[in-house]
């Protein structure tokens, strides 16, 4: 494990601001709207609640939440990435300790707009430690661990895992919280598909007359290797070379670049691609 001054001071400055706007979203949006927004903050809260309405005792933040994400940084440290998880221990401090200092401050008193716009903000909190190779700790562990292991974007499982524990929480203290908080956690996670790509793919299918050239750099631009097929043109019943490979979202664009500046007249066609079975090169967490 290594550090880069540089690379290392900006993920520090993007783990701070997303720990002031998560700390600042759940005291404005979140307890305001009586809200759950899933993972271990959400089961915080609940817990907080519990204790509140059943015990009277009022129980910190901090503590509840770092005591509730032990095992998600195990699993971190174990499977995903040392550096990786030092961040996310970071996160997971700062915010806990943002959220009991931060004054409580209401925006709005409008439930859907606090659903919505609630999940909207937590969805960017959330997408700025990603894509700094940080986590906000919690289940974000368990998706990436997920999409590392099996190769499948996690996201939407980690939302059915959360509308679980909704239903505890609607049995419990009633269901127009709990539904409302669908919407936030709904809101979110479109906002982390949206902002957050490296575990989504993309396939690319490319036909040129420089098939070697453009395998070459799709290598040297992701490390993925490429499926060199001949093809024939309905048109003109020429023999074309059609180029297959299955790259990371994020890396498409900068792929298709480097491709069309190989061979600008190349036909590229890139699609989503949901789910591959076999080798597929995953860029290292540290």
């Amino acid at each position: 494990m290594h550090f880069n001054w540089k690379q290392d001071g900006k993920t520090l400055l993007m783990v701070t601001a997303a720990a002031v706007i998560m700390a600042v979203n759940i005291n404005t949006f979140v307890l305001t709207g009586g809200l759950y927004p899933g993972g271990v903050t959400g089961l915080t809260l609940l817990i907080q609640r519990f204790g509140e309405s059943f015990f009277g005792v009022h129980l910190p933040y901090a503590p509840v939440n770092v005591l509730l994400n032990l095992v998600p940084i195990y699993i971190g440290f174990r499977y995903i990435g040392k550096k990786f998880t030092m961040y996310s221990c970071l996160m997971i401090g700062l915010t806990a300790l943002l959220i009991d200092i931060i004054p409580a401050h209401i925006v709005t008193e409008d439930i859907l707009l606090i659903s919505i716009f609630g999940g909207i903000i937590n969805g960017i909190a959330v997408s700025l430690c990603l894509r700094s190779d940080t986590t906000a700790g919690g289940t974000d562990f368990i998706a990436i661990y997920l999409s590392q292991k099996k190769g499948i974007d996690a996201w939407n499982i980690i939302l059915g895992f959360n509308i679980a524990q909704l239903a505890v929480a609607g049995l419990i203290f009633g269901w127009d919280k709990a539904l409302y908080s669908i919407i936030c956690q709904y809101a979110s996670t479109q906002v982390i598909q949206m902002l957050y790509t490296r575990f989504q793919k993309k396939t690319l299918f490319i036909v040129t007359t420089k098939p070697q050239e453009v395998s070459r750099i799709i290598y040297e631009k992701s490390h993925h290797g490429a499926t060199i097929l001949r093809g024939e043109g309905s048109f003109e019943h020429q023999e074309r070379d059609v180029v297959y490979s299955v790259v990371s979202s994020d890396e498409s664009k900068h792929v298709v670049r480097a491709v069309r500046s190989v061979d600008p007249g190349a036909f590229v066609n890139t699609f989503k691609t949901d789910e591959i079975k076999g080798l597929f090169y995953q860029r290292p967490t540290e």
